[in-house]
């Protein structure tokens, strides 16, 4: 019986699947930032403008590099002028954005291993912002340290690349994007979504855009419009109904990584000037390569 238990040990041992690797444990690198699946699938961030959810990923990937992130108590200092998104942003347009992650309150999803059960943490992004009165001084700011611990178990990431974000006008196709980059290695490349978990994924706040069409043109038609044009990661989006007149009851999403010429679009798109991107993205003037 000793024998038979020993042999039954060592092969379940042998076929126990090694320890998944920890997100925080990547590097950054030319593909991108490894955020965490918890802060990509966040929910409750609809309060958010897009200048906001760029800027977020800014300090979450400047606290990753440090590799300090999974530290409770941890502290983090980052440059003004390095978190502006544009020339033209003031530092009181930062304090702004700022104020507005500090607000925000969101769900982040996990297992919990201790009692074996998935979870949902409710939390603020940010635990606090230190801003100069006056000048170009650092930003010093910190995390709340039950999402500290979470994310040092964090087993599942998406790499995001900042230029894309940041050259991104629309939060849902910020939402959008990472969604995707969190899904693009996977074996399969569509998914189907309920369509209150898509919306609560994507940040539509409460009450907004309730109508399948308004749904369809507000969010989805312009997410899909600057994901397939400014990022290297190509989206199709389909909305679901019993009927052509029933309400919508989910989203279809499938993807692909772009490769040629639809790929240095994508990236001769970024290293152009905001300005007429949506009349080049829509067709609307003719664009040279």
């Amino acid at each position: 019986m000793r024998i038979v238990l020993r042999l039954a040990s060592q092969y379940y041992l042998a076929m126990k699947p090694p320890n998944p690797p920890r997100t925080l444990a990547q590097r950054s690198n030319a593909a991108g930032w490894p955020k965490p699946a918890e802060i990509i699938e966040v929910t409750g961030m609809g309060a958010l403008e897009a200048a906001d959810r760029a800027l977020l990923n800014l300090l979450y990937q400047h606290a990753h590099d440090s590799g300090r992130m999974d530290q409770p108590g941890a502290r983090w200092e980052v440059p003004m002028a390095d978190l502006r998104l544009s020339l033209h942003d003031s530092n009181d347009r930062l304090r702004q954005s700022l104020r507005r992650l500090l607000a925000v309150s969101v769900d982040v999803s996990y297992y919990d291993p201790q009692i074996g059960k998935d979870v949902v943490l409710q939390t603020h992004l940010f635990e606090s912002f230190v801003t100069p009165q006056s000048g170009n001084a650092a930003v010093r700011y910190s995390m709340p340290s039950d999402l500290c611990l979470v994310l040092a178990r964090s087993a599942r990431w998406g790499r995001i690349k900042a230029e894309i974000v940041c050259a991104m006008t629309s939060k849902y196709a910020i939402s959008l994007y990472e969604l995707l980059a969190l899904r693009v290695n996977m074996e399969r490349c569509i998914e189907y979504f309920p369509i209150d978990r898509f919306r609560s994924l994507l940040g539509v706040p409460a009450g907004t855009y309730e109508r399948g069409n308004d749904f369809a043109r507000s969010v989805l038609d312009i997410a899909a419009l600057e994901v397939n044009g400014l990022s290297d990661i190509g989206v199709q989006l389909d909305l679901k109904r019993r009927s052509p007149r029933a309400a919508v009851e989910g989203v279809t999403v499938a993807w692909w990584l772009k490769t040629g010429d639809e790929f240095r679009l994508a990236i001769a798109e970024r290293n152009r000037s905001k300005l007429g991107r949506m009349a080049r993205l829509t067709g609307k003037v003719e664009v040279s390569v």
